[in-house]
């Protein structure tokens, strides 16, 4: 899952001096009763190993329909399904009046891989120490899990008749594996999730700056990810008659063509936006820069200084760096071959054939071959940004400005790739809110003693609870 990071400057607290900052700005709507079902939906997903190489995403997905059932849900309304035994995923739906396109509510029940010997504590055992939540899957993202699923409990047991059908469904194999559960859903059960808009915790970034709530951020775009492989073959030989002809040193020379090669500035309505409003936030010379970029022409000091900072870069162009290298075969003999796995993180809009174009004119090379690699769902997709609905913006800023008045919506394009790749890929228009606020400098996901503050996992719960309730009433 691809959380977004920004730092906040320091004159924040200025600047909101005269709001009256204060967390949790409107009574909560969340009781004990809610709270304690939470709590146990996140730490029965916690305990179940759903990492790729021994988990099991059919148990935690069993699990969860169980516990819609047992809260009311019809057995026609709940269903586990996957192309494994292995790799289940699980769809329910709250009825409503069928007066708009259902929302369909998406987040991931796999895990990345966890070592007890890397961690100072079980990965998964759910623990709970110093005002935090610890484990495997705390913070990516079974913390969403867990507050969609009270939420759906709540609504069905308070009998809410929604104005479009509800669907939640829990999937498999975002983090890595070969089912992923989203595409899955969409390529054989589109009938089941077809929604008109698409909501997922697992993207966007609601920002904490010491104990502050700052930027509620909404991902509508992502750079879609894709490999190319550079290699080089030639005959080889004793290395001790060398020859002009070294596959190591012409693949170093096309990979020193690519370093110095930078994709052109490009802006999007989504990534336009959020520079705008991401100025006056930061500030200082950054925010000025920020706000330079967006003249036309863009101001291209102000280009250079943003650039060479690289939060910033990843998201003024598509990216393309060397990640991987193999080359030669024995210490004492020619290469005969040479090669390199190139990453590349791409502006929505362009193809990865229109990408492999403007590598080989880079690297201007006919010895170099440059082919895509194919390694997922996720990166096999053409994502286009998904347009900046009223509907939407607007329940955000409102259940926002409700909860934390101080905070500011910004849209955000992640550098990342997450599930919602793959569904704007298939034409339906995906939005990442979080929900849960992570602290700026401490984004445990993947990593070590992953966590998440247990305030922020019940502020998550009250919001979504509110945010559904207002992009589902009857107006």
């Amino acid at each position: 899952m691809p959380h977004s990071r920004w730092k906040i400057a320091a004159g924040l607290a200025a600047l909101f001096a005269s709001a009256g900052i204060f967390a949790g700005a409107a009574r909560a709507q969340v009781s004990d009763a809610d709270k304690e079902l939470a709590h146990s939906i996140y730490k029965q997903l916690i305990e179940i190993n759903t990492t790729d190489s021994v988990g099991s995403t059919t148990v935690a997905a069993e699990a969860m329909a169980k516990r819609l059932r047992d809260a009311g849900f019809p057995a026609s309304d709940v269903q586990v399904l996957g192309p494994n035994d292995r790799k289940g995923n699980m769809v329910a739906r709250i009825h409503g009046t069928g007066a708009k396109k259902p929302i369909l509510f998406i987040c991931h029940l796999d895990v990345v891989e966890a070592k007890r010997e890397d961690w100072s504590i079980d990965p998964f055992t759910f623990t709970e120490k110093d005002g935090y939540f610890y484990g495997r899957g705390t913070g990516d993202i079974k913390d969403g899990d867990a507050i969609l699923m009270a939420t759906f409990i709540r609504l069905k047991k308070e009998n809410y008749k929604p104005d479009r059908d509800l669907i939640l469904a829990l999937t498999a194999d975002e983090e890595g594996g070969s089912f992923n559960g989203v595409e899955w859903l969409l390529k054989n059960h589109r009938d089941l999730i077809d929604a008109e808009f698409i909501l997922n915790p697992d993207a966007g970034g609601f920002e904490l700056d010491k104990g502050k709530h700052t930027v509620v951020g909404i991902q509508a775009a992502e750079k879609m990810y894709q490999d190319y492989e550079l290699k080089v073959t030639n005959p080889g030989g004793h290395s001790s008659l060398p020859t002009s002809s070294n596959a190591i040193y012409e693949l170093a020379n096309a990979l020193v063509k690519l370093q110095r090669f930078q994709f052109p500035l490009e802006l999007t309505d989504v990534t336009r936006t959020y520079f705008a409003r991401e100025s006056p936030i930061v500030g200082g010379q950054v925010g000025d820069d920020m706000k330079a970029i967006l003249s036309v022409p863009p101001d291209h000091f102000a280009v250079d200084r943003l650039s060479a900072i690289p939060y910033y870069n990843a998201r003024l162009r598509t990216t393309c760096v060397a990640t991987r290298l193999d080359g030669g075969h024995a210490n004492n003999a020619l290469p005969g071959m040479a090669k390199a796995n190139v990453n590349c993180r791409v502006i929505p809009g362009h193809s990865p054939d229109e990408i492999q174009a403007t590598l080989t004119q880079v690297i201007e090379d006919p010895n170099v071959t440059l082919t895509q690699v194919q390694s997922g769902a996720i990166r096999a997709r053409t994502a286009p940004p998904s347009p900046l609905r009223p509907d939407v913006m607007g329940a955000l800023e409102s259940v926002s400005k409700q909860m934390w008045p101080e905070a500011i919506v910004i849209p955000v394009m992640d550098a990342g790739a997450s599930d919602g790749a793959i569904s704007r890929g298939f034409g339906v228009p995906t939005y990442g809110v979080p929900g849960v606020f992570m602290d700026i400098d401490d984004d445990r996901s993947h990593g070590r003693d992953e966590r998440i503050r247990i305030s922020a996992f019940y502020e998550g719960l009250d919001f979504y609870y509110r945010f559904t309730k207002a992009l589902s009433s009857a107006q």
